[in-house]
């Protein structure tokens, strides 16, 4: 109500409107210098009414411009006529040349300035900087510039405190720099009564224990990673290689599971073939051989990680982990690279299930582009057509039971066609 009742006199006027009537005023006294103010006052008037009609100002008063003076010429006609009061009155049609000079010559220098302070939109000739406003401010920084298709996998599980999503991409980027740490050499050249057969024959034995325990996979990764690592450092005689593989399991589990088997559980599915002593010094030995440093990267925990990026399906995701786990049985795909293993094993699940290649944000996570895994692939298609090992078929029978959608029935892929489809993808 305040607001209401305040008297309208107070309101503040256009300084336009103040130089009108001070201008009327003079003219009026003056007499023929009144025909000054006449060209001028239409465009006074238009300004005025677009003050008035602004909605930001309070109680509908006018918004300030500080440079309204220099869009109109009011304040310099202003001073004009106040010079042309103390001169002597001229005869009406020298003073209507005079003033008609004087219009025009501030027309010319307010123009001059107006064009400095708000350039043409589109000049004709530029005759300086020819570049375009629109293309400099096109460019955009370098990160801004990177591939827009990559997305964040983890942002969906930022509220999860079991996600550990804040940490993941250093996470699994540590793994990545202690594959280096871990590659395996060639360490069956000084193994004198130990062969790739024999520890192919372990490893199905060792996928039955995790079977039976119920173990993660996790656990049964690791403990193959742990029975290599100790082969490098140590040459041992086959009766003492089944032992190795079972403590290796009772190490993993301690490492990876809630609830590990206890020792007992271990002698009993040696068939009673070692003591207790025996399980309990070479838990010693390894671990000491390693220095106790067995946090190993495996290929598993990649194979997770990439299906993540890749929004695999289960299905899909499971049938590169049994391509991956028949990887364990096979010597020669030991010394690869775990994350690259991962990468590829998904590569050929995603192509045996034709749902794309490899995409921006999977080479962005993994590292890897699709070129980079293309011989893996083939070798890993290879694997699946011919079973080199139809007797080990510990990993084939568990895979296909309907947990797990029964991929090991699938069939593999023609040479040429997937030759084809990695090319053209």
């Amino acid at each position: 109500m305040a607001c209401s009742q305040r008297p309208r006199e107070r309101m503040p006027l256009p300084r336009n409107a103040k130089m009108l009537s001070t201008k009327q005023s003079r003219a009026g006294k003056t007499g023929p210098a009144a025909e000054n103010v006449n060209p001028e006052k239409p465009l006074l008037q238009e300004e005025s009414c677009h003050a008035k009609r602004s909605s930001s100002s309070p109680q509908g008063g006018p918004k300030k411009r500080s440079a309204f003076g220099d869009i109109t010429n009011a304040r310099k006609n202003q001073v004009v006529a106040g010079k042309k009061e103390s001169a002597k009155v001229a005869p009406p049609k020298a003073q209507r040349a005079h003033n008609t000079l004087g219009v025009a010559k501030n027309n010319e220098i307010n123009l001059k300035k107006s064009t400095k302070k708000t350039p043409p939109p589109a000049p004709a000739e530029p005759k300086e900087d020819p570049v375009p406003e629109k293309s400099v401010q096109e460019p955009k920084p370098p990160e801004q510039r990177q591939v827009p298709a990559v997305e964040d996998i983890d942002k969906e599980q930022l509220g999860d405190p079991y996600a550990n999503a804040e940490y993941a991409k250093e996470i699994f980027e540590y793994m990545r720099e202690r594959e280096e740490k871990f590659m395996l050499p060639d360490y069956m050249e000084k193994q004198t009564d130990i062969s790739g057969d024999m520890r192919a024959i372990l490893v199905d034995w060792m996928v039955e224990v995790q079977e039976n325990f119920e173990l993660n996979h996790e656990t049964l990764y690791l403990a193959v990673k742990l029975v290599d690592h100790y082969l490098v450092e140590v040459v041992s005689m086959r009766e003492k290689l089944q032992l190795i593989g079972s403590t290796a399991i009772l190490i993993a589990s301690k490492f990876e599971e809630r609830c590990p088997p206890c020792v007992d559980d271990f002698l009993y599915i040696c068939d009673d073939a070692y003591k207790r002593e025996e399980l309990i010094a070479m838990e010693m030995s390894i671990l000491s051989t390693l220095k106790f440093d067995i946090n190993i990267p495996i290929p598993y925990r990649f194979l997770r990680r990439f299906a993540k990026c890749a929004r695999a399906t289960m299905e899909t995701l499971t049938l590169a982990r049994f391509l991956c786990e028949m990887t364990l049985q096979e010597y020669d795909y030991a010394r690869e690279s775990p994350s690259k293993l991962a990468a590829s094993c998904l590569l050929l699940a995603l192509t045996m299930k034709n749902l794309g290649g490899w995409t921006p944000t999977l080479e962005y996570y993994s590292g890897y582009s699709a070129q980079d895994l293309h011989p893996l692939v083939k070798r890993l298609n290879f694997l699946l057509t011919y079973q080199p090992r139809d007797k080990l078929n510990a990993v084939r029978s568990k895979y296909s039971h309907r947990v797990f959608f029964e991929v090991a029935k699938v069939t593999p892929m023609d040479m040429l066609k997937l030759e084809e489809t990695l090319t053209s993808s």
